[in-house]
């Protein structure tokens, strides 16, 4: 069974870098568009970065662009994603993501296009 691991939330201050890596078992990983979404309290799950299976394509959130970078290592089966410039409301619990049926497009920006998910890692940032 696929199964998805985040690691790297904490606590850190408003400006600061952050790194969340997700490790992926139980699956073909170099097979997957991979995706990060966060989700605040009071509010939707909502989507940060996806990066596709087999090409280096990548797509951010309007609030992600200039500050967050993801990435992955597939012979780690891993994906990345690096935050710089945090801000306040970007605390959230963040969640990754794999999608086996689509490689690329608008539609690995919908939750729907996903088929498996991890638990969440915590990023609390602080003013």
């Amino acid at each position: 069974q696929v199964q998805l691991v985040e690691s790297g939330g904490g606590l850190v201050q408003a400006g600061g870098s952050l790194r969340l890596s997700c490790v992926v078992s139980g699956s073909t990983f170099s097979m997957y568009a991979m995706g990060w979404f966060r989700q605040a309290p009071g509010r939707e799950r909502e989507f940060v970065a996806t990066i596709a299976s087999s090409v280096d394509s990548r797509y951010y959130a309007d609030s992600a662009k200039g500050r967050f970078i993801i990435s992955r290592d597939n012979t780690k089966n891993t994906v990345y994603l690096q935050m710089n410039s945090l801000k306040l409301e970007d605390t959230a619990v963040y969640y990754c993501a794999s999608s086996r049926r689509y490689s690329g497009g608008s539609y690995l920006k919908t939750r729907d296009a996903y088929e498996y998910w991890g638990q969440g890692t915590q990023v609390t940032v602080l003013s």
